[in-house]
């Protein structure tokens, strides 16, 4: 009687390997990268994020079938790097959110159904918001580096800690209807590692002799990084179910081993939207 033949070994564990080296070299990359232009400040930063909202707002786009998305990319495009001019311009707060409204409503008249028009209108201030956020930030003298590095701090760190223990450890899934692969033991591992993260910035800040909004103690720094970690994760699913609406895995491919902008800025899109709470209540002199 003939033995057996051995199994061939398994191609699924060196695949998912691969795609995880894939996906921390990308991000290394861009990791770099967007710090470099948070040190540099200006232009180069501005560049970026503009860059990050055009791109973000195309992908959303196509992924929810909303036409006609070339001239709807292209009026979201103006309309990013209009607000960026009066951002950075100077022009009052009013005015740089006049210009994101008139232009969020130029793209909701164009676009063809009623719920192309409500897409196009959120999509374009979603996209404001990704791209003025964090060059608000670093533009303001009072807080500098320290606001983009605290919000790139609490995203990131959610996203790597939560990935490690819901590996790690799993046990019961977060919402697997809306991603499978989330757990509990991963969203509690992402909250740590984000008011850990969140906490840490300020404290190295101070130490390098930074200025900090009066603001920002340390039991406040941590409260607020525990709720920008929910926010976070929050943005994540959100944007898992709406992948799952339209039936696509990425938002896009421009991103090896991530996918697209929207699926790297999900829950950063969460922070900036807090983040841009703060500058108003700051701006309206409620808080300092």
């Amino acid at each position: 009687m003939t033995a057996a033949a051995p199994a061939a070994p398994s191609k699924a564990p060196r695949k998912s390997q691969r795609e995880l080296w894939l996906r921390v070299a990308s991000g290394l990359v861009l990791g770099a990268g967007v710090l470099a232009g948070l040190v540099y400040g200006g232009w180069p930063f501005a560049g970026i994020w503009l860059a990050a909202g055009i791109i973000g707002f195309a992908e959303w786009m196509v992924m929810s079938r909303t036409e006609p998305r070339e001239v709807l990319i292209a009026l979201g495009a103006a309309t990013l790097g209009a607000l960026l001019l009066c951002q950075r311009g100077g022009a009052p707060t009013s005015a740089c959110l006049a210009v994101l409204i008139l232009g969020a409503a130029a793209c909701a008249t164009v676009a063809r159904t009623g719920w192309g028009r409500w897409r196009a209108f959120v999509g374009v201030l979603g996209a404001g918001a990704i791209a003025a956020v964090p060059v608000a930030l670093r533009d303001d003298p009072a807080i500098g580096l320290v606001g983009p590095a605290w919000m790139f701090a609490v995203v990131w760190s959610t996203d790597i800690a939560a990935y490690f223990a819901g590996r790690k450890i799993g046990g019961p899934k977060l919402m697997p209807r809306v991603s499978p692969n989330k757990t509990w033991s991963g969203a509690i591992g992402g909250l740590i590692g984000a008011v850990a993260a969140g906490t840490l910035v300020p404290v190295v800040a101070d130490l390098a002799g930074m200025t900090l909004p009066s603001a920002a103690s340390l039991p406040v720094v941590a409260g607020v990084s525990a709720l920008a970690s929910v926010l976070s994760q929050a943005g994540d699913l959100i944007e898992s179910g709406l992948k799952r609406r339209y039936g696509v895995k990425d938002s896009g491919k421009i991103i090896p081993g991530h996918g697209g902008v929207m699926d790297r800025l999900d829950g950063f899109f969460a922070v900036a939207v807090l983040a841009a709470i703060y500058l108003a209540l700051r701006g309206a002199g409620l808080i300092t």
